[in-house]
């Protein structure tokens, strides 16, 4: 069994090594990371030419996983991800046989997920929940582990389809981009601008390390005063009735100690504190509350509301 210590080190190179290609974010990178470490989907908004896409590409070339990215556009077919059966000749005699799609990888990038079709979304929601896609009569099993990390654009809504809330009740998080400092933009331009190339990187982390750092995840102890806190925070969202016209779901309180746990981890803890708790409230919780008119008309973002939900 790996030490926490050991743990740390491995996330910490992690991190470095992905500063090599994206300068900042690190906030947007840790979450992604528990992400992993939680087998869970991630929902990641940001305006365009924030590193989003560089991000996640440059998690899944660090992992020694299968990758595969798809596009999301408004004439994405479902069978274009999940796959399709084509005709084969053999011996004279024509089979069907099943070409599978960029769904069958370890990490999906789903870019521009809002963009795809309700028909597409829905492809892409079973293999997120169970694991498994079905082509005609046949349903066939994603490899272990798979993730589906998916990109959105908060501006230009014409021509998207929202994504509805049970699809957004599958991801486990909604981390929000921001833009860069002013130092980190000079890092950037310097670094972007010079000619030197982006270094070729080698992956850090095994299929099976993943695995075992999974499983270590879900041994992290949490007090059960802890867990009665987080059942508190989500009942919030569903009391207080001026603010959020729907609060959130049970599953919203298995992925906050969830990602609780995994956050302790990374920081190199083997227990869980409150400071975990409230800070992976805000991604958890910010694609499952629906805020009410008097929250919109107050000008009160979901950021806001969970905050005060927190007190």
């Amino acid at each position: 069994m790996r030490s926490v210590a050991e743990v740390k080190k491995k996330v910490d190179y992690l991190l470095s090594e992905v500063e090599k290609v994206v300068v900042g974010q690190q906030e947007m990178i840790k979450q992604v990371i528990i992400a992993l470490l939680t087998n869970s989907n991630v929902l990641v908004e940001g305006y365009p030419g924030l590193a989003k896409t560089m991000t996640v590409k440059t998690i899944g070339s660090l992992m020694d996983l299968k990758f595969s990215r798809i596009q999301g556009t408004p004439d994405l077919m479902p069978s274009d991800i999940t796959g399709t059966y084509i005709i084969e000749d053999r011996s004279g005699k024509r089979e069907f046989k099943f070409q599978p799609g960029p769904l069958f990888a370890n990490i999906v990038l789903m870019d521009e997920i809002n963009r795809a079709t309700p028909k597409t979304q829905s492809a892409l929601l079973e293999a997120m929940q169970e694991k498994q896609v079905t082509v005609g009569n046949s349903t066939f099993k994603l490899d272990e582990p798979f993730f589906v990390l998916a990109t959105q654009n908060p501006i230009e809504q014409e021509g998207t389809y929202p994504l509805p809330e049970a699809q957004q009740d599958r991801f486990l998080f909604k981390v929000k981009i921001s833009y860069p400092t002013n130092e980190e933009e000079y890092n950037i331009v310097e670094r972007f601008t010079t000619g030197s190339t982006i270094p070729h990187l080698r992956p850090v982390i095994r299929k099976e390390e993943l695995v075992d750092l999974q499983d270590l995840v879900r041994k992290v102890p949490i007090s059960n005063d802890l867990k009665k806190e987080v059942i508190r925070i989500i009942n919030n969202t569903r009391n207080k009735k001026d603010l959020i016209e729907y609060g959130a779901s049970p599953r919203a309180s298995i992925g906050l100690v969830l990602a609780a746990k995994a956050r302790a981890l990374i920081e190199g803890r083997s227990f869980v504190n409150k400071d975990d708790i409230e800070k992976m409230a805000y991604p958890i919780l910010r694609h499952r509350i629906i805020l009410s008119f008097e929250a919109e008309k107050n000008n009160m973002t979901t950021d806001d509301v969970i905050k005060l939900v927190l007190k």
